[in-house]
């Protein structure tokens, strides 16, 4: 018997939107049925890659009865509009990060999408890939003893040397933080649970960037938000953490993510990827390599869509969810406000840690 599968209408057809479609297209239970873009080249490129999608408008797709799902690859700054209007028409959504550009934006989508009966999900779904699953199950098991601290570091020097089009990286909703902080962030409560209050120190250590590469290559881009951003975690567990996320930085010789326990320490690989090395250690010994047992090791981006379309046939939560999402976006939003009062900020939210998946994938 042939499964049905959950219709998916995308909104926004840039740059990212490539690897949703190659990947949505080719699970067993997705569909990608509309493609919709301000721009209509963009949508009609977008759904004549796909064969079971048409362009349309962003109208049109809230109209169609076989769309369940809005996939909202948008621009930060449109990110509520679009998620709201999806959750109006009662069509579940899923977002790329951020969720919106602020927490009360954020709470009041949640709050709608309740309200409605439809879910909300949110990028990244990175922490669905097969490191960060193993590194979850090496902590769940005990294997580092308790956690004790953790550290991130996501530091580059912005993303105008590959970017076509980066001003909205130096606006409100960007910055390092709002941009990169999302995939770390998401990575460090998957695995260590939610964080009960933050410090953060900022800056803006440049005033204008210039654009190299693409048809603005040389173009002068000013930049409206901090782009070195220092935060200090303190989770409900008792755990202490720091992320630092910076577009300021040429090179660095730092970990992406580690966790130290009470026996061993845990290396966690890039957040932003789905693969690569997990490592423990202690001591004087050298790091131990893990090899990788749970699927999505590759580009694996809308896992975290997959899950979420089972989610609605199952009655459940996705594990890339609005509250997860809701979550991290407080947090980046209370370092940036922690920096602005010279204070520490209690968070609103908590949220559970996503269920790990099985080894052999959805």
């Amino acid at each position: 018997m042939t499964r049905k599968k959950v219709g998916i209408g995308v909104v926004g057809c840039g740059m990212i939107s490539r690897i949703y479609l190659d990947n949505l297209s080719s699970y067993a239970d997705t569909a990608i049925v509309a493609c919709a873009d301000l721009d209509p080249a963009k949508a009609s490129a977008a759904a004549d890659s796909v064969p079971s999608a048409v362009a349309c408008s962003v109208g049109e797709i809230l109209r169609r009865e076989d769309v369940q799902i809005v996939l909202n690859l948008t621009v930060p700054k449109a990110h509520f509009e679009v998620a709201r209007a999806a959750i109006e028409a009662k069509k579940s959504v899923y977002c790329e990060k951020p969720l919106t550009l602020s927490y009360s934006e954020g709470r009041e989508l949640l709050r709608e999408a309740k309200a409605n009966g439809v879910l909300v999900g949110c990028a990244p779904d990175t922490f669905l890939g097969a490191s960060a699953q193993l590194a979850r199950q090496l902590l769940d098991s005990g294997s580092i003893g308790r956690a004790i601290g953790a550290q991130a570091f996501m530091l580059c020097h912005g993303h105008e040397s590959w970017h076509s089009n980066p001003d909205f990286y130096y606006q409100r909703g960007g910055g390092p933080m709002y941009d990169m902080g999302p995939y770390y962030l998401t990575a460090l409560v998957n695995l260590l649970g939610s964080v009960k209050s933050v410090s953060g120190a900022t800056r803006k250590s440049f005033e204008e960037r210039r654009a190299t590469s693409g048809q603005h290559a040389g173009r002068a881009i000013p930049v409206e938000v901090p782009t070195h951003v220092a935060g200090f975690l303190d989770f409900e567990s008792g755990a202490l953490g720091t992320i630092t996320t910076s577009f300021d930085v040429w090179k660095g010789s730092v970990p992406q993510i580690e966790i130290f326990g009470s026996e061993q320490s845990l290396s966690v690989p890039d957040p932003n990827g789905f693969g690569g090395e997990v490592k423990t250690g202690k001591g004087g010994d050298a790091w131990e390599g893990h090899p990788l047992i749970h699927q999505y090791s590759a580009n694996s981006r809308g896992v975290g869509v997959l899950d979420m379309a089972l989610a609605l046939q199952q009655g459940r939560e996705p594990r890339a969810s609005g509250a997860l999402a809701l979550h991290v976006l407080e947090i980046m939003e209370a370092i940036h406000r922690s920096a602005e009062q010279g204070a520490r900020v209690q968070l609103e939210t908590r949220c559970e840690r996503p269920e790990p998946l099985p080894a052999s994938g959805l």
